[in-house]
């Protein structure tokens, strides 16, 4: 059997483009001992992912060319040398852009077969539990609170809304179109939610903050942050997730103005964190997040691709910020 794999050709000099990946046929993988060859089914694409690309996420390792292009995904187990699995089993894996991988059984999880993809990639993966945890337990969300998300419409964003009003707070939206400003509040039960792109922003993100700001979960850094740090209440937190502002080019900007000074005046707390630090913890916040879907809370949005050459073109669409909630391709 052939295994298609979509390989990083050359890194990107500035924006990037899907030429930047070329698709290539290998040999499918043998398992060894203790190990399971997976045939991919979905895979998952996140900004972070070109933070890898660029050099500035250590956890994504080294960006060089030639390789897989890595990524999380829901796989199906076609042969294995362990006896936790067999053929047939679902599993959640870091299987990469490709049709199959091998993977040691302790990196495979078991998933429901009958879920929905889009719900154990979403708000049951990584991206589910990057808003758990970093609104939960950095930013201590609590009831009555004003909370600010910044890529609000985006595949941890709109979560870390939803999770905000489960928790009782007052949620405001940072987007880049009118059509995420409108599914947000009359969709997703945000409060209020800006477009960064209007000439009156900063008015407008002003007027929907008139008790400041308790928590601002940043995806995005730059211009918002620097906003957010002008609004933040005295105690207030700031939860450093991501900042896709300056993933998609050669030239990242400096920091905002503000810090350290209006850190010290208002005695706000600028944390930064990694899900990973949270593994022990996964399947408690899976339940709770399960629970909440299934009483109408969380709502979870999708944006779908088929085929795994679609995978560069989804990249690109949801760094332009044309895409909403969880980026998944369909492999298989």
């Amino acid at each position: 059997m052939a295994n298609r794999q979509v390989q990083i050709s050359s890194l990107p000099e500035g924006r990037l483009e899907p030429s930047n990946f070329e698709l290539v046929s290998t040999p499918t993988p043998e398992p060894g001992d203790g190990e399971v060859l997976c045939r991919t089914l979905a895979v998952t694409i996140g900004a972070g992912q070109r933070a890898g690309l660029q050099g500035s996420a250590s956890y994504a390792g080294a960006p060089e060319s030639g390789r897989v292009m890595g990524g999380s995904g829901i796989a199906r187990v076609e042969a294995s040398n362990h006896p936790d699995y067999t053929a047939g089993d679902v599993v959640r894996a870091p299987t990469g852009w490709q049709d199959y991988s091998v993977h040691p059984a302790a990196d495979v999880s078991a998933v429901d077969a009958d879920a929905d993809t889009g719900h154990l990639l979403g708000p049951l993966g990584t991206n589910g539990l990057t808003a758990y945890f970093g609104l939960t337990d950095v930013g201590q969300v609590a009831e009555g609170d004003t909370v600010v998300v910044s890529a609000a419409a985006g595949s941890v964003g709109h979560l870390v809304g939803q999770i905000a009003k489960a928790a009782g707070a007052s949620v405001v939206g940072v987007v880049g179109s009118d059509q995420k400003r409108a599914l947000l509040t009359d969709e997703l039960g945000f409060d209020a939610a800006v477009n960064r792109r209007d000439d009156g922003f900063r008015a407008a993100f002003k007027a929907a903050t008139p008790d400041r700001i308790n928590v601002y979960f940043d995806n995005t850094g730059g211009p918002i942050l620097e906003s957010a740090l002008f609004r933040m209440a005295v105690g207030g937190r700031i939860v450093c997730c991501g900042a896709v502002s300056q993933y998609d080019t050669a030239s990242p900007s400096g920091g905002p103005r503000g810090v350290p000074g209006l850190l010290v005046n208002n005695r706000v707390r600028m944390e930064g964190f990694l899900v990973f630090d949270y593994a022990d913890r996964y399947e408690q916040a899976r339940a709770q997040m399960a629970a909440w879907i299934a009483d109408g809370r969380l709502k979870p949005r999708v944006t779908t691709f088929d085929g795994l050459e679609s995978a560069p073109q989804a990249f690109v669409e949801l760094l332009a910020g044309t895409t909403v909630g969880t980026t998944v391709v369909n492999v298989a």
